[in-house]
């Protein structure tokens, strides 16, 4: 399956609600991520990626067919973690399965290394979250290590997978 990167556009709300309404979908995201998600979370979500520039974090959607159906953001860190960066993503459920996300991994790892000094890309994913630990080591990531006990989610309390690539 055909995917591309690209930033993202007004007409992306509708999409983006569709997808991202999914409650699977923010099983797997912090809390920061609106659960349920409603329209108007899709709303200030692509208001938010148009008005924000490129300088703390380099955002995208990912298209399959002319819709958004995910999206994709590497966040850069300040201070003496100015050389490196965060990444996280999701995409929707239709479209798991078909290494899409691995393939927007190191696509999106390629720009930022490409265009800002950045030496280190690391994932911070809930360990029981196998499918994005995979997408992560097929696109160039190492394990790093497991942090016990770091996450809690939905009143559970949950092991912490770190991973990185470097440039």
């Amino acid at each position: 399956m055909e995917f591309t990167l690209r930033k993202f556009k007004d007409s992306d709300v509708l999409s983006i609600y569709k997808y991202a309404k999914n409650p699977k979908i923010a099983q797997n995201l912090r809390n920061v991520f609106p659960h349920p998600y409603a329209l108007k979370d899709a709303a200030e979500f692509v208001t938010d990626a148009l008005n924000d520039g490129e300088t703390r974090q380099c955002l995208r959607a990912i298209e399959v067919d002319g819709e958004a159906v995910g999206s994709i953001c590497v966040s850069f860190k300040e201070d003496v973690y100015q050389k490196c960066a965060e990444i996280g993503y999701w995409l929707g459920e239709p479209f798991w399965n078909h290494h899409i996300m691995s393939r927007a991994i190191a696509q999106m790892c390629e720009y930022v290394f490409a265009h800002y000094d950045i030496v280190r890309i690391e994932a911070q994913v809930f360990a029981y979250n196998t499918a994005s630990i995979r997408a992560l080591a097929n696109a160039g990531f190492q394990k790093e290590g497991i942090l016990e006990k770091r996450v809690f989610k939905n009143g559970e309390i949950f092991d912490e997978c770190r991973m990185a690539r470097l440039k």
